[in-house]
């Protein structure tokens, strides 16, 4: 079976989250499209680099990513540091002929993601943008059910993410300084939310938001608030914050048809809420559908049924994704997020902030190679 090199960039929540991944495709996905070969990871802080690699099972640490580009044994340059480090190190990456996966947000700005995915589309390798939740089980199953039309016309979007662990004003952190984040809950939870919009129902038209900072001396906001409308004619809301106490993890969605509805929550990530019109009236309401059955999205690698999969599963799924389009030369695209989709998930985050600062709705406008 083919080998490709894989660099990393970050060693810690997503490098962690990453490395997994690769480990764990070379054996469930038997037999994978391609045997991630763990080549070299780069971070800042040497003697924790150093340790990662020996944790995660990488040849060689270096404080230095471009060691990682000037490799030619690396195939495949994954990249989860700051946002900070998203733009110039995916760049070269790419303009050194190898394949990039990079974290979410693609960029600080939309002009800095569009500049990333301008040129590293110009260099015709695979690229990934890191909405990971477009590889969750229950959220593919949506997918089909809303393709198929099992929902009639979509109406209606909600939804919102909510953690809790940015209240404690003490916490210094790259995700609170502007020029390593770009910015708050927005960039860090309310691009997922966007992105899933757009996945699940399609693009957006026009935003009004609000966005707010809470915790006193804080550079990048806390929370967001935003009414939207698709470009289909479907209207919906989008929410995020750090400051949601008791809510750990919790992204919830739900979408309403004609026909039926969908619910979603990730904190029962294995569940999808289904609910049909054409049902009995005398027993209506939504049903449980637990998302493990062998004919389900994913499952073919996993489990029997009912044995569910977890949170840090979803990046099997997406750098399989990945692997299988580089090894086939097949398309990212519609289900894996390509920088595009990246680029366009930071359009609307700044049209969000937009709105906020003039007090004024804002139509969505897309720039294009």
């Amino acid at each position: 079976m083919a080998e490709i090199g894989v660099g990393m960039l970050g060693y810690a929540f997503m490098g962690k989250a990453h490395s997994n991944a690769y480990r764990t495709i070379e054996y469930l996905t038997w037999p994978p499209p391609l045997v991630p070969k763990l080549v070299g990871i780069a971070g800042r802080n040497e003697q924790a680099v150093d340790e990662a690699a020996t944790r995660y099972g990488y040849e060689y640490a270096t404080t230095d990513w471009r060691d990682l580009v000037a490799d030619e044994r690396i195939g495949l340059f994954d990249n989860g540091g700051p946002n900070s480090l998203h733009a110039e190190p995916t760049i070269a990456a790419a303009e050194a002929g190898k394949h990039v996966l990079c974290e979410k947000p693609l960029g600080r700005t939309a002009t800095e993601s569009y500049d990333v995915w301008q040129r590293v589309a110009a260099t015709g390798v695979k690229h990934l943008c890191g909405f990971n939740y477009r590889f969750v089980p229950g959220v593919r199953l949506a997918r089909e059910l809303i393709e198929e039309g099992r929902l009639g016309e979509i109406r209606h979007f909600r939804a919102r993410y909510l953690q809790d662990w940015g209240d404690d004003p003490t916490l210094d952190t790259w995700r609170f300084h502007p020029d390593e984040a770009g910015s708050g809950a927005l960039g860090d939870l309310g691009t997922h939310v966007i992105d899933l919009a757009r996945y699940l129902v399609g693009e957006l038209a026009s935003v009004s938001g609000l966005v707010k900072t809470f915790v006193e001396g804080r550079q990048v906001d806390d929370a967001l608030e935003a009414a939207v409308e698709f470009e289909s004619g479907a209207v919906g809301t989008i929410e995020a914050t750090r400051l949601a106490l008791g809510r750990r993890n919790a992204f919830q969605w739900e979408i309403n048809g004609s026909e039926g509805s969908l619910y979603f929550d990730m904190e029962r990530m294995n569940e999808l809420q289904v609910f049909r019109a054409d049902g009995d009236d005398r027993v209506r309401g939504f049903r449980s559908v637990l998302v493990t059955e062998s004919k389900h999205p994913f499952m073919e690698h996993w489990w029997p049924p009912g044995h569910i999969v977890g949170w840090g599963d979803t990046f099997i799924h997406e750098a399989y994704h990945l692997l299988k389009a580089i090894a086939e030369d097949g398309d990212v695209e519609p289900h894996g997020a390509t920088f595009e989709d990246g680029y366009r998930a930071s359009e609307i985050a700044e049209a969000i902030v937009r709105s906020s600062a003039v007090g004024r709705r804002e139509t969505l406008s897309f720039r294009t190679l």
